[in-house]
């Protein structure tokens, strides 16, 4: 298929933020919906400010995408643009940049990985399949970091291969398998992959295949038994490996769990400042509208972050009454705690030069929206607040105006990427769009 791809301005943040930042709404008002969204909005939700259980009901309240309508107009903060920089892509998901600035897109339906290259004026004049056959692929990195990799590793729902690499290629070369077998049988499909910024780790995401490992029953041994043997926190069954991050060496070696209890950490990213792995997750569902927030963290080799048993720190998932009481006060906390059922997909730490310098460092996510919540949520961009290379635990919307009413969306975002020029794209898997974020000074 021939995506046609187009540059063209949609919007510009007009007195959308304020020169100077809103205070943060915090507790209850820190939650809102699509119709309370916009750019400049800042958003503090502490573990403190959760309710109980069931102290709002769960819905289920799917959207329907529907074609983006002519008037669809996003917004940004102000001094900033959006414009479309590519669109009749099928379903486009991850986004990721190779050093020279060639971007890489997963057609994760279409079993494909598509890449786009910028010519004069930053239009896009070249548009090609990279790689096809691909099963579900999400997840690309280049391998090793920096300037002249030599490797385009592909994170499939069931394997991660590689192809051959050098700046420029439009067309993958053969792929070798690198991990044959990752768990897929159902659940959460998504798989994402980072390299440590020493390049002797390869990381990888895997979903939970359930909500909330319902019916998990009894490990192999016993609970003791496993306790002892597994890292802290590992479910079994068939969750084994699921709602964790993996670790291998970058020929799939020395396979390990890095770390346990996330749910779905759909977005994996690098923060430059410390090396840490960050996620961006997806949490449980079940326990009503306020429940339980989904949120983007650092990862720490050997943490628990509680799925299925707790959530956010010692809180117990009622669902799991007394089933593990020696991990209660092993959760560890995530850093950012974002809005319910908002779905948090994509991210991705801004390194570029062309934001405002106080954007340096601060990471994005992707909100790819709600379908379990009475008032519909999520479907933007957000901002990841850090002073200092630490998260504040704040986040900003950033993107908004996806959503066309109650029950339609037009975009769904999925991926953000920092492109060469310090431009931030952003996917949408709704219509196929990719949008451009620049600084309106530019």
């Amino acid at each position: 298929m021939t995506s046609r791809i187009s540059i063209v301005v949609l919007a510009v943040g007009v007195a959308a933020t304020c020169a100077q930042a809103e205070p943060a709404l915090q507790g209850k008002d820190a939650y809102g919906d699509w119709q309370a969204d916009k750019p400049g909005t800042v958003r503090l939700i502490r573990p403190q400010d959760l309710v109980r259980p069931g102290a709002t009901r769960s819905v289920a309240s799917s959207s329907r995408v529907v074609p983006r309508p002519a008037e669809a107009a996003l917004r940004v903060p102000a001094g900033f643009k959006i414009e479309l920089f590519a669109d009749g892509l099928r379903a486009p998901r991850i986004v990721r940049v190779a050093p020279n600035g060639d971007v890489f897109v997963a057609e994760t339906r279409a079993g494909t990985i598509r890449v786009l290259r910028a010519g004069e004026g930053g239009k896009v004049a070249t548009n090609e399949v990279f790689a096809s056959g691909l099963r579900q692929p999400f997840g690309i990195a280049f391998f090793p970091n920096g300037d002249n990799p030599q490797w385009v590793y592909v994170a499939n729902t069931d394997s991660v291969v590689r192809f051959p690499y050098q700046a420029g290629d439009l067309k993958a070369r053969k792929a070798e398998t690198i991990v044959p077998s990752l768990p897929h049988d159902g659940g959460h499909s998504t798989r994402d992959i980072v390299f440590t910024p020493d390049n002797k780790r390869m990381l990888v995401s895997v979903g939970s295949l359930s909500n909330v490992a319902e019916g998990l029953g009894t490990p192999p041994g016993g609970m003791e038994a496993w306790s002892k043997a597994q890292p802290l926190g590992a479910a079994w069954a068939s969750e084994t490996e699921r709602a964790a991050v993996l670790a291998f060496t970058p020929d799939g070696k020395e396979r390990k769990i890095y770390a346990t209890g996330i749910r779905n950490c759909v977005g994996l990213a690098i923060q430059p400042q410390t090396g840490l792995p960050w996620c961006s997750t997806n949490e449980r569902d079940g326990l009503g509208d306020d429940l339980v927030p989904d949120y983007v963290t650092s990862v720490k080799e050997g943490a628990f972050y509680g799925w299925p048993w707790f959530y956010i720190g010692n809180n117990e998932d009622p669902r799991h009454a007394g089933a593990r009481p020696d991990l209660k006060d092993k959760v560890t906390v995530p850093d950012v705690l974002i809005q319910p059922h908002s779905a948090s997909l994509g991210m991705t730490f801004y390194q570029g030069t062309q934001f405002p310098a106080e954007y340096q460092g601060d990471a994005f996510a992707a909100e790819h929206g709600s379908w379990n919540r009475s008032k519909r949520t999520g479907y933007k961009v957000i901002r990841i607040r850090m002073k200092d290379g630490k998260p504040t635990g704040e986040y900003e919307d950033f993107v908004t105006g996806f959503v066309v009413s109650d029950t339609e969306v037009w975009g769904r975002p999925v991926g953000v990427a920092v492109a060469k020029d310090g431009s931030l794209l952003i996917s949408e898997d709704g219509n196929g769009t990719i949008w451009r974020v620049t600084s309106a000074a530019r």
